[in-house]
């Protein structure tokens, strides 16, 4: 896909980049995409980031699953690497997510708390034996009876762990074709409507800083034909 990286930038200093990151765009090589990825594009106007981080995937410190859009850190240099890995190991970044799910939750915030592990090369199961994934939830908005809209926050960061958890108590996301139930019909939405909207960490430089974008135009129109 075309994608001007200079446009979805939402923040840069000497450390970091913070992208948009919009549904469609892998974010780093693997065995299925092996190139026009958001990491190549990063390569192509920051050639030094390059030798960042592991070599497949320069720059790279966590990822959005291919349809999932939204907010996405990359390291502009070894130090700011080594600082955001430690910063995701011990969990001192406050991530939250827009959800569109089937469905009308009985609670209307709550924690969902599974163990999950990869199964093949990218679906997610539950797991009795890897270690807790926890996802927290609230509802921002009820359509009729069939979508509730969330606000979502994790605390892990598992493999697809809010489309496997959302779905394990009963509310897919909607548009996801992989965890979806058979009973659900199909919706109109191309993707999944899952968009990671904030971001609060304490950058390498020292400063905490909160980021927060708005849904995309495609869920944003979604949402208006409810």
């Amino acid at each position: 896909m075309q994608f001007d990286l200079k446009k979805q930038i939402i923040f840069e200093d000497d450390d970091v980049l913070i992208i948009n990151k919009p549904a469609g765009l892998v974010v780093h090589p693997d065995n299925t995409y092996k190139d026009n990825t958001l990491s190549d594009i990063v390569v192509e106007n920051y050639p030094k980031i390059k030798s960042v981080g592991q070599e497949a995937r320069p720059g790279i410190v966590h990822r959005l699953d291919k349809d999932t859009s939204g907010l996405i850190i990359i390291a502009k240099n070894q130090k700011s690497y080594d600082y955001l890995i430690e910063v995701f190991k011990n969990r001192r970044i406050e991530k939250k997510y827009f959800a569109l799910v089937y469905g009308i939750l009985k609670e209307k915030n709550g924690i969902i708390v599974y163990s999950l592990e990869k199964k093949g090369k990218v679906r997610a199961r539950l797991s009795k034996t890897s270690k807790p994934a926890l996802t927290r939830y609230e509802v921002i908005k009820e359509y009729g009876d069939k979508f509730s809209l969330l606000d979502v926050k994790i605390e892990t960061g598992r493999t697809h762990q809010i489309r496997v958890h959302l779905t394990k108590i009963g509310h897919p996301i909607v548009g996801d074709q992989e965890y979806k139930f058979r009973k659900m019909e199909d919706s109109e939405l191309k993707r999944q409507f899952l968009h990671a909207h904030y971001l609060k960490l304490r950058l390498p430089s020292g400063i905490e800083k909160e980021f927060n974008i708005d849904l995309p135009e495609d869920l944003k129109d979604f949402l208006s034909k409810l």
